[in-house]
């Protein structure tokens, strides 16, 4: 395929998500969109170093940032938190969103893991691209339990700097108080 200037144009290497963390007993399931090119490098959630997520997770179940990832692994498990991502695959130029080609959007099997998740009390969607991908699977009908809440919540993300840390973390903490209510 060659471009306007006779270019060849290659599509965007395929990025591949990242494993399903989770325990029978999670009452939350936190769902990104893919993983950036830092968290696959390290082969972590939320690897990058501007990323919230640790932060916000430390002020919400008081994981120190600073212990190695496995055992912030363990410490959100014990806090019955489950994380994943909503992509599977997808190309990618970068670790923006905004260059995830749509076209390329391979979603993770959702069905399996929530029927393994009795105690799920709240979804919590980490940014719009999440957000977006889950209202797509729920339209083509992924099925949720009734009694489960879904929080489209601000991006962790470095690229989300439209709301300051402590705006993001109160509506962390709206969502965490009324998924426990």
């Amino acid at each position: 395929m060659t471009g306007a200037a006779g270019v060849i144009a290659t599509a965007a290497p395929l990025s591949h998500g990242l494993p399903a963390l989770w325990r029978g007993d999670a009452k939350i399931l936190i769902l990104g969109s893919l993983p950036g090119v830092a968290s696959l490098r390290a082969a972590q959630y939320y690897a990058h170093p501007r990323n919230q997520f640790w932060p916000l997770m430390q002020q919400l179940f008081g994981i120190a940032v600073t212990l190695p990832y496995p055992e912030r692994l363990l410490a959100l498990q014990q806090a019955q938190v489950a994380l994943w991502d909503l992509i599977a695959a997808a190309e990618r130029r970068g670790s923006l969103d905004s260059a995830i080609n749509p076209a390329s959007i391979q979603c993770n099997d959702f069905s399996q893991l929530l029927s393994q998740l009795p105690e799920l009390r709240a979804v919590w969607l980490n940014g719009a691209t999440a957000a977006k991908t889950w209202q797509k699977l729920m339209k083509n009908g992924l099925q949720l339990s009734p009694q489960v809440q879904v929080f489209a919540l601000p991006s962790t993300s470095p690229a989300h700097a439209a709301l300051s840390f402590e705006q993001k973390l109160r509506a962390w903490q709206q969502a965490y108080q009324q998924a426990m209510a």
